[in-house]
């Protein structure tokens, strides 16, 4: 898990908020990660992140069964070819039952799914997919953050 978050710390304008005890997050979110793009080093008011890592079930999401110690899932937003090509359906037609627990598969998101994302538990041969996938949602968003503030290169 440090690896992904560490990689994507390194991405330009990269923003990685790490949920701590004390902090504004839930219990049950602590230690998870968002990541978000943000030139300026401050989260965005009115984004949602491209990418997330959680640690552990939360409520409405437990079919990756993530509670046993160990267990984590990269969470990353896709386009609708990307989707079709890694899973084999359409986002907002999934249709074939899943083994959500399966670890180092990309799967849709047990919960996100339908809106295009697209989810791994501890990605160990996928890793290489996992980072590739969220450079490119990175890239998405620093060309979003573009087109919202007039800049050319976010």
């Amino acid at each position: 898990m440090e690896q992904i978050v560490a990689a994507v710390r390194g991405f330009d304008g990269a923003f990685v908020r790490v949920s701590e005890p004390g902090g504004d997050a839930p219990e049950a979110a602590w230690g998870d990660a968002f990541f978000y793009y943000a030139p300026d080093g401050r989260p965005p008011a009115n984004a949602q992140p491209y990418g997330t890592v959680v640690t552990g079930d939360l409520p409405g999401d437990t079919a990756s069964a993530l509670a046993p110690a160990g267990r984590w899932r990269v969470n990353v937003q896709v386009d609708p070819a990307t989707f079709r090509a890694l899973t084999g359906e359409e986002p907002r037609a999934l249709a074939r039952p899943r083994d959500h627990t399966a670890a180092d598969l990309v799967l849709p998101h047990p919960v996100y799914g339908p809106l295009g994302w697209i989810a791994v538990v501890n990605p160990d041969r996928t890793a290489g997919t996992v980072l590739r996938l969220l450079r490119v949602a990175h890239d998405a968003a620093r060309a979003r953050h573009a087109r919202r503030h007039g800049t050319a290169g976010g």
